[in-house]
């Protein structure tokens, strides 16, 4: 069973968390287990190099971005409590980050090490990129502190494909795939469809992957979770994040008429106004019947000041289905 560990590793209840997954899979005897990190962004306007954690928290702005991590909480609180339960977790007689530092490059690296080693070398490089950041005290947006760390982990050639830009566009799409999919809190575990949100105790997650390995893996077409997730970030107002999803299945499969016309709506919602209507006027002349394609391009030309091209197709639509007549 594949667990996805959907965390940031700048929240210290993602490390938490890792611990006491570590301990409910201790009496695991169900089926073998790989976990394999994914990112998350609890803070993603955090600078490179980093600022001391003391100052930036007198931001209203940034506690309140913390939030992410352990909602339940209120930042102070969580503050409070977090170095006894990391105490208690056994991660280290220090405790305690030093630096509001950008994950994004440490987020990369572990991507890298899934690449180049698998679950068992991104899990060492994990655990040690936020040793470095809650025991250590270092700063880990900064290349020299992840090549110590991808060192450490053994993954010596880590710091040169980081220096390659190696990771980045996979950090960035798994970062929408993870929105497309609701993740919303650090850490968020997920197996077999079903998720578990916040570093609960031991008893609960083996509770959780007790009743997720009962399951049947859910494991749809690669290009059919694509469009899917295209489709949930353009619900939610990302249409750029919609087109960086779609653009893989636009090049293989760019004569689909549904990743078509959800390219063109994404367009439209980004006001890339002469693409919509380069798809969606083809569209229109091979289905004529297509109310909501008329419509998408009534709008589109409406937009584009253009009404008396407009005002034929948004007639046809409304004709064909009136409720879009309002």
């Amino acid at each position: 069973m594949r667990i996805e560990l959907w965390a940031d590793v700048v929240c210290a209840w993602a490390y938490i968390g890792k611990r006491r997954l570590e301990r409910a899979l201790a009496s695991w005897t169900g089926e073998p287990v790989d976990i394999v990190w994914r990112p998350f962004r609890i803070d993603p306007s955090a600078p490179v190099p980093a600022e001391p954690l003391a100052e930036a928290l007198r931001d209203p702005m940034v506690d309140a971005a913390l939030q992410q991590c352990a909602p339940e909480l209120t930042p102070g609180k969580n503050r409070e409590r977090v170095s006894r339960i990391a105490a208690a977790e056994g991660l280290g007689p220090r405790w305690g980050a030093g630096w509001r530092a950008s994950s994004h490059d440490a987020h990369r690296l572990i991507a890298l090490a899934h690449e180049a080693g698998g679950t068992r070398l991104q899990g060492a490089v994990a655990e040690e990129v936020m040793r470095a950041h809650f025991v250590d005290a270092r700063d880990i947006s900064l290349p020299a502190v992840l090549d110590d760390v991808a060192r450490s982990a053994g993954f010596p050639e880590g710091s040169g494909l980081l220096a390659d830009g190696g990771g980045d566009a996979a950090v960035r799409e798994l970062l929408l795939r993870g929105r497309a999919a609701g993740v919303a809190t650090s850490p968020t575990f997920v197996a077999n469809g079903e998720a578990l949100r916040g570093a609960q105790p031991p008893e609960v997650i083996h509770a959780f992957l007790s009743g997720a390995a009962r399951l049947s893996p859910r494991q749809l077409p690669e290009e059919v979770e694509r469009f899917r997730h295209a489709e949930a970030l353009l619900d939610l107002g990302d249409p750029l994040g919609a087109l960086t999803l779609l653009q893989p299945l636009l090049d293989s499969h760019g004569d689909d008429r549904g990743t078509q016309l959800l390219a063109a709506r994404a367009y439209f919602h980004s006001a890339q106004l002469n693409r919509a209507l380069r798809v969606l006027e083809p569209l229109v002349t091979a289905a004529p019947d297509d109310s909501y394609a008329r419509l998408l391009l009534g709008r589109t030309l409406q937009r584009q000041g253009d009404a008396r091209r407009a005002a034929p197709h948004l007639r046809l639509a409304a004709a064909m289905s009136p409720h879009y007549a309002a």
